[in-house]
């Protein structure tokens, strides 16, 4: 268990390192592909390239989510993080368009649509290795290794990211210092995938194969008797979608462009946060293992839905010690959501859909709520004049994910019926903690 927590860990890690690069750097890429545009239309330029990626999430989900439930996990995970390291690197080789003019925003999104198709496979990937592998009553505290190690994956790009724009002129940061992180995609892809290759696949899975009893076909399988089960795990990745990207991937640009905070500053708030928030999905992980998944995710879509927009208006007044607090807090209720989620999604799903299922229903989530958060941000607060607006966007996906658990009490997990049967009767449910 030690050597499958340490591979998922670092592995996630990896890929989350490379693709969250490019976040905290927005500023400086939207003025190196985009520099004929104004700040803002840059900077949204920039974001819609962001967006962008995510398109193809959906489909790559559809493509890991199949090659992982037929030929395997492991297999599936270490050939993604193959991809991604590759597409990251070639990031830091790409020419400014005062080189080659339109070509290199052209370049640059063809490449963040393969990090987009490599990421597709990952969290799903790795939250169901994890859970096939963890004993039975840890397994939210073991899934929770997933989004701790993406967070760890966010701190990190922020550390490195941190340590260039304080040591670097702004001139050096545009001319090649924005270029260094995405050259360590190589030697740490290669690293992640060495210890990935190292693990034999899930138990569970090698039952499946020993029986014979893998599904020739799990996307058919998936959409024919899981819908119930799609619909519930989209809306619940919804939240995680839009509270994932605002408050940690696109908080240093608006702490800096909407608060008018230092950009040294702005990343010192996100590495606190991080750092919390990262023990803080390990603790809810363990705890929905006790308290159950369905009344954690519920309580983290009302504290997002009731506190969002308040603590918004506080950010606004409050000194740099304030803001790190305000935000810390903001990862707190996040945490109660995203160490919970891995668990409650790998064991909505049958082992023989699982990974298709999970991932799926968490890619489109993102393709349509995450990715698009930091340009549906930035949209609302130019089109409102109010720096609070992106507030109400995630209180409203608290609110959703919300109602959504209230339907979620009256499905059972993985069971592959057409019609799933109340949980409460079902004993998957009540020993996993699944419906309680």
């Amino acid at each position: 268990m030690h050597r499958v927590v340490s591979a998922s860990f670092i592995g996630n890690l990896v890929e989350w390192f490379d693709y969250a690069v490019y976040g905290y750097l927005a500023t400086t890429i939207a003025g190196v592909f985009f520099p004929t545009s104004s700040p803002t239309a840059g900077l949204l330029a920039t974001f819609s390239v962001f967006a962008l990626s995510f398109v193809i999430r959906p489909v790559g989900g559809l493509f890991w989510g199949h090659f992982g439930d037929r030929v395997g996990r492991r297999t599936a995970l270490s050939l993604s993080i193959l991809i991604m390291s590759a597409a990251t690197f070639v990031i830091a080789l790409l020419p400014g368009y005062a080189y080659v003019g339109i070509a290199a925003p052209l370049l640059l999104l063809v490449t963040r649509l393969v990090q987009g198709f490599s990421a597709a496979g990952e969290y799903a990937g790795a939250s169901a290795f994890l859970y096939e592998y963890a004993p039975k009553k840890r397994r939210g505290f073991y899934t929770g290794v997933v989004p701790a190690s993406t967070a760890a994956g966010l701190l990190l790009g922020s550390l490195v990211v941190t340590l260039l724009t304080t040591t670097l002129s702004d001139e050096a940061m545009a001319s090649w210092g924005w270029r260094v992180p995405f050259l360590l995609a190589a030697p740490l892809g290669i690293i992640g995938r060495y210890i990935r290759l190292k693990l034999e696949d899930t138990p569970e899975y090698r039952e499946l194969e020993h029986q014979q009893s893998a599904t020739q076909a799990p996307l058919k399988e998936t959409f024919t008797h899981n819908k119930s089960r799609l619909l519930i795990a989209f809306g619940v990745a919804s939240l995680n979608a839009v509270g994932f990207y605002m408050l940690l991937s696109y908080m240093p640009t608006y702490l800096s462009n909407e608060l008018g905070m230092g950009e040294t500053s702005s990343f010192v708030s996100t590495s606190v946060t991080l750092v919390v928030y990262i023990a803080a999905v390990l603790a809810m992980g363990l705890l929905s293992d006790r308290a159950g998944r369905v009344r954690m995710l519920t309580t983290a879509g009302v504290l997002f839905a009731v506190l969002t927009v308040p603590v918004f208006l506080l950010l606004g007044v409050s000194g740099l010690v304030g803001v790190v607090l305000i935000h810390t807090a903001l990862g707190l209720v996040l945490s109660t959501n995203d160490g919970t989620l891995p668990a409650f999604l790998a064991e909505l799903f049958p082992t023989r859909v699982r990974y298709s299922g999970f991932a799926f229903s968490f890619n489109t989530a993102n393709a349509l709520f995450g990715g698009t958060a930091p340009f549906v941000a930035t949209s609302l607060i130019h089109a409102s004049g109010s720096p609070i607006a992106p507030a109400w966007y995630l209180a409203a996906a608290g609110l959703a994910a919300a109602l959504i658990m209230l339907a979620a009490r009256h499905v059972s997990p993985g069971d592959g019926s057409p019609e799933p049967a109340q949980a409460t009767q079902h004993p998957a449910a009540q020993q996993d903690g699944f419906a309680r």
